[in-house]
């Protein structure tokens, strides 16, 4: 007899602690009978790394998971038919980044009729979004801040952008470990379900424009420089060098300064 496998899906996948990926996949023998089955699951620290869990499933459901005794198994055929299986495997919570776990699963008829397909899961931080009394966002990531170095390191980054209220995104391994590092802090909420990924949030990561929202005919107020406190109209706005030129209102001749945008605020917009 001889048998041939396939995989749909990429076998090298990372996942955050706790979270779960699974892989299908399939046999095909020329004839039915009986195929031996057996998984071998290593991780690169099995003394110190916390357990991974691996499971293997066919149409009938669990046929084999790493809490039994062998690593072996036998199942049916269907012949010409393909076998359908699928393995999961779940990322323990404790999990530190860089953590893995390899799974191979070879399968045979016999000695000299062997196939083996290969499957890794890495570990890798979670991206989530704790919800914080409006205004308070700032208090929070204090808080935090004075928790990441306390015990285990979870908490890897923690962004607070200036354009989102009542939010903050905090980065880390252990979820359940975040969510308790959080739970005394009074003016934080609570954490959104689910994750996000810095995919997501990668318009936060990038600062904008100092000009962006002011159009010429805008009338602003200078919050700085030798000119702070009086108010101008924008005549013209350099995006490339994030600058404006202002004419000051109450200047008895009319004076055209240049500034950052950063150094003067919207008064009232141009109708």
């Amino acid at each position: 007899m001889s048998s041939e496998s396939s995989n749909n899906g990429d076998r090298d996948r990372m996942i955050s602690a706790g979270g779960s990926t699974t892989w299908a996949f399939e046999t095909r023998t020329a004839e039915s009978g009986k195929m031996n089955v057996r998984l071998d699951v290593s991780t690169p620290d099995p003394e110190n790394a916390p357990e991974w869990s691996v499971a293997l499933y066919d149409s009938s459901g669990e046929v084999w998971s790493n809490y039994r005794s062998k690593n072996d198994l036998e199942v049916d055929t269907p012949g010409k038919q393909p076998k359908e299986f699928k393995l999961e495997v779940i990322a323990p919570k404790g999990a530190r980044y860089g953590d893995e776990v390899v799974i191979d699963v070879t399968f045979a008829y016999d000695e000299e009729d062997e196939t083996v397909e290969s499957f890794r899961a890495s570990a890798k931080q979670s991206v989530m979004i704790l919800k914080t009394q409006m205004d308070q966002e700032k208090s929070v990531v204090d808080s935090l801040l004075s928790k990441a170095n306390v015990g285990e390191k979870d908490i890897f980054a923690i962004l607070s952008p200036g354009t989102l209220r009542g939010y903050v995104f905090v980065e880390g391994m252990n979820t359940e470990r975040l969510r308790e590092k959080t739970r005394d802090i009074r003016k934080a909420r609570s954490f959104v379900d689910g994750e996000t990924s810095l995919n997501e949030i990668d318009h936060y990561l990038t600062p904008l424009s100092t000009v962006v929202g002011i159009v010429e005919g805008d009338l602003v107020e200078l919050v700085n420089g030798p000119f702070k406190g009086e108010r101008a109209r924008v005549q013209h706005i350099d995006g490339n060098k994030e600058e404006i030129t202002v004419e000051l209102i109450e200047a008895m001749v009319p004076i055209p300064v240049t500034v950052k945008g950063d150094s003067v605020r919207i008064i009232e917009k141009e109708k």
